[in-house]
């Protein structure tokens, strides 16, 4: 099978084998959103070569906006649930494909929503089949899904990373930071990670930044890490400090991403344990099997 995790930005698909296993990956350069009306046609060209009849899919693509407007499945969601709310559609411009669209899940009671991330849920080793989990999958919207027993009980999401990028690139901060966001500065990013445990709160704090930039108090090429670090902090307070979990927090993403969360979890005082990308074909995979 095919197995497709269509977000905001990117494609990535990958190609497993009988066994589930990845014998091939691409990435596609339209999210899902700025692929209206040629859905088809953006993933046909990735995954020319690949003969594989059955493709699930996830994300942002099953967005009412997206190629295929999916419904969410209220929490409490398991693998199973997930399963059984696949839908099929077939496109005559991928002929002889049969198309699997993965639903979203929603905590109404938060109110919350995610799309992809409970694929990525369904992938990682034992959190479905067991237990209390905590899973962090940072990103632009980072969520936080809590696990009992085979089900996600809640979602909570925090806007970091699009906060991030909106004071990264406009506004007063803006104006004083040079370079770029990599390599982060380690230093000022745990200085941010400290003082978002100091009084004040969060636009206080950010406003500091840019006096502390006034008066020479910091190398304006830190200013990014210190942001970072900042936000971070924030979210690790706000959401992994209340629902400090029995064993360590899942960590799911890019290294870069995991590697500040797993450090600033660090700081807290919290295990992490890390996990790739792949978990979404892992998860796809599961699910592909659950329906069948």
């Amino acid at each position: 099978m095919i197995a497709v995790d269509w977000g905001t930005t990117a494609l990535r698909a990958w190609r497993l084998d009988a066994a589930g296993a990845i014998v091939d990956a691409r990435r596609g350069p339209t999210g899902a959103l700025d692929a209206r009306g040629r859905h088809a046609a953006a993933l046909a060209a990735c995954i020319d070569g690949w003969d594989d009849a059955r493709i699930v899919l996830c994300g942002m693509v099953g967005a009412r906006n997206g190629w295929v407007g999916m419904p969410y499945v209220d929490c409490p969601a398991s693998a199973a649930d997930l399963a059984a709310a696949l839908r099929d559609h077939a496109d005559p411009a991928l002929p002889g494909r049969r198309l699997l669209f993965v639903p979203g899940v929603a905590d109404r009671a938060a109110p919350d929503v995610m799309r992809g991330e409970e694929v990525q849920v369904c992938g990682l080793p034992g959190v479905l089949d067991g237990g209390r989990h905590l899973v962090a999958l940072p990103g632009t919207h980072a969520k936080w899904v809590r696990v009992e027993d085979g089900r996600i009980i809640s979602v909570a999401t925090a806007m970091t990373g699009e906060l991030y990028a909106l004071l990264r690139r406009h506004g007063t901060l803006a104006d004083l930071m040079t370079g770029d966001d990599a390599p982060r500065d380690r230093a000022a990013f745990e200085a941010g990670l400290r003082q978002a445990g100091a009084d004040g709160g969060l636009p206080h704090q950010l406003f500091g930044l840019r006096a502390r930039a006034l008066f020479g108090r910091i190398d304006p090429a830190a200013l990014p890490s210190w942001l970072s670090g900042l936000l971070i902090g924030h979210e690790i307070r706000g959401l992994a400090l209340p629902m400090r979990p029995e064993g360590p927090v899942h960590l799911v993403g890019g290294d870069a991403l995991v590697d500040a969360y797993a450090h600033a979890l660090a700081l807290a005082g919290i295990d992490s344990r890390r996990h790739d990308e792949t978990a979404a074909a892992r998860g796809l995979w599961r699910l592909a099997q659950l329906r069948a």
